[in-house]
């Protein structure tokens, strides 16, 4: 096969050289980064312990193996053919291919490997890199630098179709991806091969491996200033907005054609309610005389919970209570979330729900929302338990003095018992004519919307657009393959265009 199937990292590249206050090892810096990039990677991957270990490094070193899944072999390298056979054993798929991780300053190891002609990365972090290299060995400085080692090196053997994948978004969400399979470090079946960016290295450099950029790039937002008529003021953390700056001026004069999923304009109107409900407008469009219709909530924005004619302003955009009150801001900021549920007009006079919002009709939907998966061209769907109707809610608000249902909408949002609708409820033809019209107006590949139905009208309702979703509720088996066909379609339209005169 070739490339790196396997890896052993030891102990010395993990371990930091300083105890910390109360005289306890701790890991080197860049450790956790590597872990989590390697813990689902679908690489083997193993701990050197060695023989010189004190006890609390042993016993940090197990319970780094326990949580990412690494193995553990307590065999020093002087014993190379005794920890080969154990290799062996506890790989028996695996009888080459496997690269060894080490420090530079075990030279007798690092010379008894070289011997043995095994795959080796040296970590050189005291000397600056001025070490005399060894030509059959591969240098790094950081420990975050051995995934793209791994990359380089798989790189040469893959096929001409395969496809570097470079990867950027909070580490839960990362290991959400990960655990289910959907960002291998090497696919041989499927030809794409995923790297975790890290914004402690150069960007730059990291680029030049990579052919598509798969970004959420609203988990690394500070702040947000919203402008209908104009592009958001964004602030992003220091290394999304190098990383941003680079992709959107093509700033990268030896690789310029990477293919970014999504492109960053792309992805602001799903940041700002109120675009999407004004986008959402245009679903008329798609209904017919005599059919089920579907159609954005009615919406109104609100500057101010004080307004005198704030009554009239609700009657004329058709929002009547209960309604439900959104901050305008929809993601990358904590406060996004926060949400209620209003059931008199004296409500929103102390509500809390951060300025500008949009409150949106509270939709009867017999406690059942459908959730909608684009992933290229392919749409997906699943059917959850969501909020009670209005009724319902009311006595809730009754048992609470009659104030607002306040609640964060990722973690607190009340649920029914049951849902009342299944898959039989839904026009999946209509709902799907709407995904499509979605993909071509945002120009988004992957992406996901909410769906209710009208208790009385039929009428189905798109509550929510969001970028980048887990799509969790769909199969594995399924979903996956979907993600990884959606991203190898967008890279292949990008080179089509390039190609073009």
């Amino acid at each position: 096969m070739g490339g790196v199937r396997a890896l052993i990292l030891d102990a010395s590249i993990l371990l930091a050289d300083d105890c910390d206050g109360n005289g306890a090892p701790t890991l080197r810096a860049g450790a956790d980064f590597l872990f989590r990039a390697l813990q689902f990677s679908q690489l083997r991957k193993g701990i050197l312990f060695g023989e010189d270990l004190s006890i609390d490094k042993v016993n940090l070193l197990e319970k780094m193996s326990e949580v990412y899944s690494f193995d553990c072999f307590k065999v020093s390298i002087s014993a190379l053919e005794v920890l080969m056979n154990e290799i062996s054993v506890a790989w028996d798929d695996i009888r080459k291919d496997i690269l060894f991780v080490l420090h530079s300053k075990k030279v007798d190891d690092f010379l008894k490997l070289c011997e043995r002609g095994v795959l080796l990365s040296i970590l050189d972090v005291d000397t600056g890199g001025d070490t005399n290299k060894h030509p059959s060995a591969h240098y790094i400085e950081k420990l975050e630098e051995l995934p793209l080692t791994l990359c380089r090196l798989n790189k040469k053997v893959a096929s001409k179709e395969a496809i570097t994948v470079g990867y950027c978004m909070k580490p839960s969400r990362q290991a959400d991806f990960a655990k289910r399979g959907a960002f291998p470090l090497c696919s041989v079946q499927h030809d794409l091969m995923f790297l975790p960016l890290s914004y402690d290295l150069s960007i730059p450099l990291q680029l030049q491996e990579i052919d598509v950029i798969l970004h959420k790039a609203t988990d690394d937002i500070l702040s947000v200033e919203l402008n209908l008529s104009l592009a958001p003021k964004i602030t992003y953390t220091n290394g999304m907005e190098e990383l941003r700056s680079m992709l959107t001026h093509r700033t990268l004069p030896d690789h310029p054609h990477c293919c970014v999923i999504d492109p960053f304009n792309n992805i602001y109107p799903v940041l700002d309610r109120l675009k999407i409900q004004y986008l959402l407008l245009g679903l008329e469009d798609l209904n017919k005389e005599g059919f089920s219709k579907i159609r954005g909530a009615h919406f109104l924005k609100v500057e101010s919970y004080n307004d005198p004619s704030l009554s009239d302003k609700l009657l004329e955009a058709k929002v009547s209570l209960p309604s439900i009150v959104k901050p305008q801001v929809a993601c990358g900021v904590s406060s996004a979330h926060s949400m209620a549920i209003v059931f008199s007009l004296e409500d929103y006079k102390e509500l809390q729900v951060p300025l500008p919002t949009v409150i949106q009709e509270y939709v009867d939907h017999s406690s059942t929302l459908f959730k909608f998966y684009v992933l290229g061209e392919k749409v997906f769907h699943a059917v959850k338990k969501s909020t009670p109707n209005g009724d319902v809610l009311m006595k809730l608000s009754q048992a609470n003095q009659l104030k607002p249902l306040v609640f964060d909408s990722l973690k607190s949002l009340p649920t029914a018992e049951k849902n009342q609708y299944g898959d039989e409820a839904v026009d999946l033809e209509l709902v799907k004519n709407a995904a499509n019209w979605l993909r071509e107006k945002l120009d988004l590949t992957i992406f996901g919307f909410d769906v209710v139905i009208q208790e009385g009208t039929g009428d189905h309702v798109i509550v929510d657009v969001n970028y980048l979703p887990s799509f969790k509720e769909v199969s594995d088996d399924v979903a996956i393959p979907a993600f990884w066909e959606a991203i190898k379609n967008k890279f292949r339209e990008r080179q089509q265009t390039i190609s073009q005169p």
